[in-house]
């Protein structure tokens, strides 16, 4: 993959009636579909209608105890107009559907690279691909980005923008709010990300004719602060609970959010940066488009001091972010977290 002409998935799939052997999971290490669970209503679904009025108190304690025993939630009037979630999922799959000429423009496997189009998770390392191709956005500062986003399809930058524009609103309202769950003050979380990154990534996952066999991507933790998860009708996002996969089905203008791995840091290990992974679907191409709210590499991470006392010590010793996605990147997400390399 990493020399000739690139080859993306969707490309090759367009060919293929059957996995091939570079996608195959070991025996041990595949989805085990049959064992999955049904959702049930187990993943909290938090109503911020009234947020930012007499009813906060009720709605933070509500968000805190998801944050404490499930590390994911869903959310519902959340602020962002339909109009937007329909515009971003429709230009995004209009964009896996060009040509693969015009789609390789955007192409790169450098993860440097702050806009790239690109396949699997990690094509210089892995020994087994996963089943998506993603297309990597940065997109904070806006201004210092959109420029280098696709221009086709020629609706991309504005539509992606404006959702860009309204998914930071909403992380800066949840993560405020989380700051208040843990009895701190209001812009903690917001002022330990220094000067905050946001990026996204637009995920295409093909039709797989052997799902059994492969991920879209497996099993990991996010290595960000908070993630808002926007995707299509077609089901794929599993969340592990209590040891067992619960596949997570969507709801129509809602988001699923996570927490990330620098927010249990931060709280000391009072909330859960909790495994999730994609599957794949045998008839029908799923998109999921999660933003990835971040520390700028600059900031430096360790527990709350005021969450730090006789019994219940700093279980993480102080790191700078970009030092933590080093070790993300390199690593990859066979290791599923990296939490335990910074443990006191």
């Amino acid at each position: 993959m990493a020399t000739g002409k690139p080859v993306l998935l969707s490309d090759l799939v367009s060919i293929a009636s059957y996995v091939p052997s570079n996608y195959i999971r070991p025996v041990s290490a595949r989805p085990k579909l049959s064992e999955v669970l049904s959702s049930d209503g187990s993943i909290p679904l938090i109503d911020l209608q009234g947020l930012e009025g007499p009813n906060r108190s009720s709605i933070v304690g509500e968000i805190g105890q998801a944050c404490q025993t499930h590390g994911f939630f869903q959310v519902k009037n959340h602020g962002i107009p339909n109009k937007v979630i329909d515009g971003t999922l429709s230009v995004s799959k209009e964009f896996f559907h060009l040509t693969e000429r015009e789609r390789l423009k955007n192409y790169s496997d450098d993860p440097t690279k702050t806009t790239r189009l690109s396949t699997s998770f990690n094509v210089k390392t892995e020994t087994v691909s996963s089943w998506r191709d993603f297309l990597r956005l940065h997109c904070y500062p806006l201004e210092d980005y959109i420029h280098e986003w696709p221009s086709n399809p020629p609706s991309f930058r504005e539509d992606v923008a404006e959702y860009c524009r309204n998914a930071r609103e909403l992380s800066l309202r949840l993560l405020e709010a989380i700051s208040e769950s843990l009895c701190l003050e209001t812009d903690y979380i917001s002022k330990a990300l220094s000067k905050h990154g946001q990026h996204m990534a637009v995920n295409y996952y093909p039709p797989c004719p052997q799902p059994e066999l492969t991920y879209g991507l497996p099993a990991h933790a996010d290595p960000n602060a908070i993630t808002i998860l926007l995707q299509d009708d077609v089901p794929g996002l599993q969340v592990l609970q209590n040891d067992k996969w619960v596949a997570i089905n969507r709801i129509p203008y809602t988001f699923i959010v996570n927490i990330g791995d620098q927010i249990q840091v931060i709280s000391n290990d009072r909330y859960r940066s909790v495994l999730h992974r994609a599957v794949v679907d045998r008839d029908r191409e799923r998109i999921s488009i999660p933003t990835f709210y971040c520390p700028s590499h600059d900031a430096v991470f360790g527990p709350a001091p005021s969450l730090i006392d006789d019994d219940h010590p700093a279980l993480y010793r102080n790191f700078a972010y970009s030092e933590y996605c080093q070790k993300f990147w390199n690593h990859g997400l066979a290791t599923e977290t990296c939490l335990g390399m910074f443990k006191n």
